[in-house]
């Protein structure tokens, strides 16, 4: 059996390497590590969980033994997707090289530049980034990646998920052409392939596993929900996590549960809160020092659920979660094999649940067909969760889950107002249409019928000339108004104009001052004479 003390690594990372608590390398290491420290390009392929991270960095930290960094030319770049995973590797390179002199930078979002710029100034021999934060240094002019002698690519699969790719081949050309370039990814999707075709020189293949698989070791299960109606979805499905929860009772140590968005992330552990669950959030938009407080907690038992996005899928070395809860179905296949090699780790038991619903079928498909099998069906009624059951849990559910910061796509139906003899408003407006119209019509009628025999031709001759009804009747209706205008005494029309708005009657006669004159408006003015 080959130990670590077989593949001619430094004496002083083997000291640390023991003490670590290592000695059997695992299949990933075995085959990496000794190319590595040939010189040679690497391109390793193997599911997660299985030693990746060692499998560079333990021979980076023999390479870079002997040398000394120079001020903002670091010797080494490690390139991670995530500031989880790049933090992870920090803490991997802190326990293999503490008896060695080298130094690291860390170079992550949610950190100020100046505490970073000051790490760079002294000269690091690894450098630890993010794709963009890498660049935001470059462009203000504080680094430099001439001297790159290792340039280590981590979850290359997870930066095309990304996005990063960009960047990537920007940073490729920043390095120095004859750097040693090592390259892990859990998968090898086409546009993987290119850019290892492009920037790897003749690489060594080490693949100890097929590509996409997942531990034999996990237990997996998918429990399809079926909901009674469509806006209890969700709450349907948080009754069947908390059931599975429950009914796994101390056997559930810990668990990380997945969703595919930010917002159903809180949602889920409002309500897990809710309900006396240990659970907490980690997702992109929190601030790295919650994220970081959150994994510190989850490491050391204090949160017991971890309810995260697929941040936290790749890379995150905990090795002791003891069941993984898909609360949504990735919509990419590969991202469940992540999901899931979270537990089942270093040779330990694991169990992974997925919770289903209808419009997930064509994702459940992809995963069966990636996996070349097909995924064991759980049953909700030996959990107390059938559909009946979980239709009338999720009542309650809802209840509970109302100040959770749930959204869902419920219609409202609004009832239309009725007036006091109970018929629709719309349905009196327009019989008041017809009842308007009817008036007119018979007016119309008569005329016709009253019109000596020259004036009907005419007027069918007017119903021939090419206007529409809608126009004859408007005109119709017109004249109408104009006839019985027409019709009114002049004495009438007379009074109105008189008497609107001064409170007498039509009949009443208008008085003038009259007898009312005052008494000095009747004398006269006689100028005196002179």
């Amino acid at each position: 059996m080959t130990k670590f003390s077989d593949l001619s690594l430094d004496p002083k990372v083997l000291k640390a390497v023991e003490e670590a608590g290592y000695e059997t390398p695992t299949p990933i290491q075995q085959q990496a590590i000794p190319e590595a420290l040939t010189g040679r390009d690497v391109l390793g392929i193997a599911q997660t969980g299985t030693g990746k991270t060692a499998s560079f960095t333990l021979p980076l930290i023999t390479r870079l033994a002997r040398g000394r960094a120079r001020a903002r030319m670091p010797r080494s770049l490690v390139l991670a997707p995530t500031r989880e995973l790049a933090a992870q590797v920090a803490e991997n390179f802190d326990t293999y090289a503490k008896y060695t002199k080298l130094t690291k930078a860390l170079l992550i979002g949610g950190v100020s530049f100046g505490e970073q710029d000051k790490l760079i100034d002294r000269g690091v021999d690894v450098l630890i980034a993010t794709p963009g934060r890498l660049l935001d240094h470059f462009e203000r002019g504080k680094l430099l990646l001439t001297g790159v002698e290792v340039m280590i690519v981590d979850e290359a699969d997870r930066m095309l998920d990304m996005g990063f790719i960009p960047d990537i081949e920007r940073i490729f050309q920043l390095t120095p052409f004859t750097r040693q370039t090592l390259f892990f990814s859990a998968t090898m999707a086409p546009e993987i392939e290119r850019i290892t075709n492009m920037f790897l020189s003749n690489p060594v293949r080490v693949e100890v596993a097929r590509q996409a698989t997942t531990a034999e070791t996990i237990t997996q299960a998918l429990y399809e929900v079926k909901p009674s109606r469509k806006d209890r979805v969700f709450s349907e499905k948080r009754a069947v996590l908390r059931k599975l929860i429950e009914d796994e009772g101390e056997a559930c140590t810990n668990a990380i549960i997945f969703c595919n968005r930010k917002i159903d992330v809180d949602t889920v552990a409002k309500s897990l809160k809710k309900h006396k669950f240990d659970a907490s959030p980690i997702h992109g938009d929190l601030d790295q020092s919650v994220r970081t407080r959150t994994l510190d907690g989850f490491r050391d038992g204090s949160v017991r659920l971890l309810v995260a996005s697929d941040v936290a899928a790749r890379g995150l070395d905990i090795p002791a979660v003891s069941h993984v809860f898909n609360f949504d179905v990735p919509s990419h296949a590969e991202d469940y094999v992540h999901r899931i090699g979270r537990t089942g780790r270093a040779g330990r038991l694991g169990k992974a649940f997925t919770i289903s619903t209808p419009s997930d079928e064509k994702y459940i498909a992809a995963i069966e067909h990636l996996l070349q099998r097909e995924l064991p069906r759980g049953d909700l009624a030996a959990i107390g969760m059938a559909s009946a059951a979980a239709a009338d849990g999720a009542d309650s559910a809802a209840a509970a889950d109302a100040g959770a910061g749930e959204t869902t796509g419920k219609r409202v139906r609004v009832r239309k107002p009725r007036s006091d003899d109970g018929k629709p408003r719309r349905g009196r407006k327009k019989e008041a249409e017809v009842e308007a119209a009817a008036p007119v019509a018979e007016v119309e009628a008569e005329a016709v019928a009253e019109a000596p025999k020259g004036e009907g031709r005419a007027n069918e001759g007017r119903q021939n000339d090419g206007r529409s009804n809608d126009s004859r009747k408007s005109e119709g209706r017109r004249s109408e108004r104009r006839e019985k205008r027409d019709d009114k005494p002049e004495q009438a029309r007379d009074d109105k104009q008189r008497g609107r708005g001064r409170g007498r009657g039509r009949d009443e006669p208008v008085v003038g001052m009259g007898d009312h004159v005052p008494e000095f408006l009747r004398r006269e003015f006689r100028a005196k004479a002179g």
